[in-house]
């Protein structure tokens, strides 16, 4: 693995809006979005499965995640901002329940400290903006099992991820470049559109993937 420093731009302009960035998140609806997603279509995990929380920021994926797992799971949570770690590991602990355990962790999603095949499941949204997306999907390939899933909710291009891109500092990969990179390294289960009325719908999809 390549060696990249982990105080670059992304981690520290979080490190100064993880506040701003939780309480939008809070209130626009995207945690219930994922959870109702998730519940439908979260592909089959066995009782303990390892997850990847890839870019898990302030912990609105990683929380939706653990509403709607059915069975006991390990997931770990990795972001470049430590602000947001700590945001996510206090709504995390105050919301956990059962067997699950999370475990948090600085790194960035293009040099992730696991060896091969370490995971049974990858998700992640909002992180493979801010990096080269062959070199995210390569390293996120890397990391996980044969067979195991990786769910990414990319950002598509909108009027709101205009917007979003303006207030977080990111760029929006057009479609057929995901679809292409993902294919690459994966084998494309599901493309999911959200509801137009749903509001994640105004600027997320979900492509369900499998490493083969």
């Amino acid at each position: 693995m390549k060696e990249i420093n982990i105080e670059n731009g992304a981690g520290t302009f979080y490190d100064r809006i993880a506040g701003l960035y939780d309480v939008t998140f809070k209130f626009n609806g995207y945690g219930r979005s994922l959870e109702k997603y998730l519940r439908k279509h979260l592909p089959p995990l066995s009782r303990g499965a390892r997850i990847l929380d890839a870019g898990c920021g302030t912990g609105l994926l990683t929380l939706s995640l653990l509403k709607a797992v059915r069975r006991p799971v390990e997931i770990t949570a990795v972001d470049l901002s430590a602000s947001s770690l700590m945001t996510a590991q206090k709504a995390v602990s105050e919301n956990l329940e059962g067997h699950n355990k999370v475990v948090f962790t600085q790194a960035n999603v293009l040099a992730l400290p696991f060896t091969d095949d370490s995971f049974e499941m990858i998700v992640t949204s909002g992180a493979l903006e801010y990096v080269p997306l062959e070199e995210g999907l390569s390293e996120l390939a890397r990391v996980l099992a044969p067979g195991g899933y990786m769910l990414h909710l990319p950002v598509r291009p909108s009027p709101v991820s205009k917007l979003l891109e303006v207030m977080f500092r990111f760029k929006t990969h057009p479609p057929q470049e995901v679809a292409d990179n993902t294919n690459r390294y994966f084998r494309i289960v599901k493309h999911y559109r959200f509801p137009p009325l749903d509001p994640i719908g105004w600027s997320k999809t979900a492509i369900l993937a499998q490493k083969v």
